[in-house]
C-alpha cells in the first residue's frame, strides 16, 4: 500500500492493485512489484513467488519494453524470474537492516533515473535481511560495460558486490532495487528523494504518448 499510495497520492497517476493469481497485464503502462516477504521468504527470497500465476505475464510484459520496477522483495523476484542477472543473498552482518541509507545515482539516463543527476547523493530507506547483491565477475563486467548499475550504496550496508543497490536489464526497461523509494516521497517521512524514480517512469511513458490525461 505504500507503493500504491505513492503513485496515487503523490505522483497523481492512476494505479491499480493486481492479484498474483491473475494471468494477464494487458492494458497497463508499467508494472511495479512491491517489497514484502512473499511466502514468508521460505526456501529463498522470491523463489516461490517466481512461480506465481502472474509471472509469465510479467515476463511477456518485460519483453515488450514497458517499464518494470521491482523493489526489495520485488527485486529478488525479478532475479528469480530471470528478468535480472545475479541474486540477493544474506546481509554480511547476518542481521536485518532497517534504516535510511545514502545512495549515489550511477546512471541518470535510464527511464527510472532521468529526474536525477549522475553522482547525485539521495537518501532512501532500506529494510531487508537478504539485500546483499551478488553476481560473478563476468556479469559484473557486463553490468559496468552496459551502464546497467543505476544506484550504488555510499556506505554499502549489506556487502553488495561493487556497492550495487539497483540495476537494470540490458534492454533498460526492468529495474530492481533494494532501497524503498515509495517510503521516501514526503519530507515528513525523512526524505522525498524517492519521487524521482516514479516521476522518471511517468515522464518516460508520457514521452512515448502512452498515458493520456
Amino acid at each position: 500500500m505504500d507503493l500504491y499510495n505513492a503513485i496515487k497520492d503523490i505522483i497523481k497517476e492512476d494505479v491499480e492493485l493486481v492479484s498474483y493469481k491473475k494471468n494477464t497485464l494487458e492494458g497497463f503502462d508499467a508494472v511495479l512489484i512491491p517489497g514484502g516477504f512473499s511466502y514468508g521468504d521460505y526456501l529463498r527470497s522470491g523463489a516461490i513467488a517466481r512461480f506465481s500465476p502472474i509471472i509469465p505475464a510479467l515476463q511477456e510484459f518485460a519483453k515488450s519494453g514497458k517499464p518494470v520496477l521491482g523493489i526489495c522483495n520485488g527485486f529478488q523476484i525479478l532475479t528469480e524470474a530471470g528478468l535480472l542477472p545475479g541474486s540477493l543473498q544474506k546481509n554480511v552482518s547476518a542481521k536485518f537492516i532497517c534504516k535510511t541509507e545514502p545512495l549515489v545515482v550511477n546512471n541518470d539516463h535510464s527511464m527510472f533515473s532521468s529526474e536525477y543527476k549522475e553522482g547525485q547523493l539521495i537518501s532512501l530507506p532500506i529494510a531487508h535481511g537478504d539485500g546483499n547483491y551478488y553476481c560473478d565477475q563476468d556479469t559484473l563486467r557486463e553490468l559496468v560495460a552496459n551502464d546497467q548499475i543505476v544506484f550504488k550504496y555510499a556506505n554499502n550496508p549489506n556487502g553488495s558486490v561493487d556497492n550495487i543497490a539497483g540495476i537494470i536489464n540490458k534492454q533498460g526497461n526492468v529495474l530492481g532495487m533494494m532501497p524503498h523509494p515509495e517510503r521516501a516521497v514526503e519530507a515528513v517521512l525523512g526524505s522525498d528523494d524517492g519521487i524521482g524514480v516514479f516521476q522518471s517512469i511517468v515522464n518516460h511513458i508520457k514521452s512515448r504518448g502512452v498515458i493520456y490525461e
